[in-house]
């Protein structure tokens, strides 16, 4: 029997999807952003004569992007307070919740849990502007795999964490912040070691930034940066 003609790298249908004729959950992915005036601090300046704002939106808008993309995503849900991000990220499919909690990122994180309901859920950050949907696809392949339990990717540098899953029938407790990846292994969440470069590479400098432009980054940070470089001379 030949394999399905969405088998492969093009992009899926979202009502089912089956990976060379093996049946995959589909996730829920909460992604909660920050009000753009107060999110991403590090990056001011990061790229001089583009609004500070601008740069966020794009960390966000590639990061949603990608994820729509991603052929084991059935929903994201994006928290936020914000219009800018939340009428862009609605364009690119997402399903834009407000911050009820406004209680900071972990209760976002659980809030939009709460909403997308029974299943399988994960935590994805905001500032993933190189993300490749293949990537975030092995990860959560990886996350379905052995035992029910919680699992997490950390970040480039090791400390912090850029996804958090959970199966179905356990809550997602997030500990994102400071020397997030510890605190989740500590809660019990169990590593996920997959190489993933594009999926590990969030942005909070501006070498991130840069680090993240050698992967290639998604179409709207990538117009600021070429914007930026061509205002530069």
């Amino acid at each position: 029997m030949p394999a399905p003609p969405w088998c492969g790298p093009a992009r899926v249908p979202t009502t089912s999807w089956q990976d060379c004729g093996v049946s995959q959950p589909k996730w829920a992915l909460v992604v909660p952003a920050k009000p753009l005036t107060a999110a991403k601090s590090r990056l001011r300046g990061a790229l001089p004569g583009v609004p500070h704002e601008e740069l966020a939106l794009a960390l966000a808008a590639d990061t949603v992007r990608a994820a729509r993309a991603c052929p084991l995503v059935a929903d994201v849900l994006l928290v936020t307070d914000d219009v800018r991000v939340g009428a862009l990220a609605r364009k690119l499919g997402a399903r834009v919740l407000p911050d009820l909690p406004a209680a900071g990122l972990n209760a976002a994180f659980s809030y939009g849990a709460d909403i997308a309901g029974p299943g399988w859920v994960a935590g994805l950050t905001a500032d993933l502007p190189a993300l490749r949907p293949a990537e975030l696809a092995d990860a959560l392949r990886v996350a379905q795999d052995g035992p029910p339990v919680r699992r997490y990717v950390a970040d480039a540098p090791g400390d912090g964490t850029v996804l958090l899953t959970a199966p179905p029938g356990l809550a997602l407790e997030p500990r994102f912040g400071v020397r997030s990846a510890a605190a989740h292994a500590a809660s019990g969440a169990l590593p996920m070691t997959g190489g993933w470069p594009s999926l590990r590479r969030d942005v909070d400098t501006p070498a991130d930034l840069a680090a993240a432009a050698r992967l290639g980054l998604g179409p709207r940070t990538a117009a600021l940066t070429v914007d930026h470089a061509a205002a530069a001379g």
